[in-house]
């Protein structure tokens, strides 16, 4: 009924056709988010009481990383713990802005990085976007430390 050529050429055409890239919806940063997050471990046990604030809220996501560094006066690098001995440290960078306080009352904030990160990964799991505010278990020389993500 058909030739072989009119099938192939139907063929051909369907597979240009297919080929071409549509546009996609999602914006290409929120990919490379959803592929960074995908690639580490979440213990949603790290955090209690994590609520979101303003989902709208845009904060850059290499923003939101600098500024979790920044806390205690800068945890990057080889520093892996908290110096200093706060009662209160604040991390930010361009639309990020960390607040940490020590929840007991004279306790002071000696967080790790690991376990700081993971913090900060477990209530970003909760509200994937904007800000929020959630608490730590552990991380003060006695008890937990309470902390937002705020827009600046």
């Amino acid at each position: 009924m058909y030739t072989a050529k009119f099938v192939g050429l139907v063929l051909a055409a369907s597979a240009c056709v297919l080929a071409i890239p549509f546009p996609s919806p999602i914006n290409p940063d929120h990919l490379e988010i959803i592929r960074l997050r995908a690639s580490t471990t979440v213990d949603p046990n790290a955090v209690t009481g994590t609520t979101c604030i303003d989902t709208s809220a845009n904060i850059v996501f290499h923003d939101q990383n600098v500024a979790e560094l920044g806390i205690c006066d800068g945890i990057a690098g080889a520093i892996t713990k908290c110096g200093g001995a706060p009662t209160s440290t604040t991390g930010s960078s361009g639309t990020a802005l960390f607040n940490l306080n020590a929840v007991t009352s004279g306790a002071t904030i000696n967080i790790s990085k690991g376990r700081w990160e993971g913090c900060v990964r477990a209530a970003r799991a909760v509200c994937p976007t904007g800000t929020f505010s959630s608490t730590c278990i552990g991380g003060a020389s006695t008890g937990n430390v309470a902390f937002t993500l705020s827009a600046q």
